[in-house]
């Protein structure tokens, strides 16, 4: 009996085989697409471990880095006339309170530099008894020098 094959059942394996090819394809592409799935979130969790370390050794600079991107958000974002009229006392209150710390802050270094005698007159006496202090080794010095050239 001759293996004789019809043009059906020729189109029929051609269309298996591209049928194989494109499961093939689709196959390779899933597996190149989880592995660099994979290898995103392996970098990501990478990057999470070392920006925890980073947190647990400098917490302030976190601190800053949120108010920054915060205040970032916050110009960017437009208010509404509703949020004005709701935060202006706030943002007063917040402005008067932050106003009062500088001035408090500021009386208290003050007040401990003059404990220590560093006024603005006992800085100016200090740099000019350092001065004179300075004139007075440089003369005596030029002095030696002068008496033991004449000695020598």
């Amino acid at each position: 009996m001759a293996n004789t094959k019809t043009h059906t059942d020729t189109q029929h394996d051609h269309d298996h085989g591209r049928l194989h090819d494109v499961r093939e394809t689709a196959t390779h592409a899933y597996e190149a697409t989880r592995d660099r799935t994979l290898d995103a979130l392996e970098s990501g969790r990478e990057t999470a471990e070392k920006a925890l370390a980073g947190i647990g050794s400098n917490p302030l600079a976190i601190v800053v880095g949120g108010l920054a991107v915060g205040a970032i958000a916050g110009s960017l974002i437009p208010r509404s006339a509703r949020e004005k009229e709701l935060l202006a006392p706030l943002g007063k209150q917040l402005g008067e309170r932050a106003r009062t710390a500088i001035d408090a802050a500021k009386a208290a270094g003050l007040e401990e530099l003059n404990n220590r005698g560093l006024t603005r007159d006992g800085i100016r006496d200090q740099a000019k008894g350092l001065f004179d202090g300075v004139a007075t080794a440089v003369s005596n010095a030029g002095t030696a020098a002068a008496n033991a050239s004449k000695q020598g």
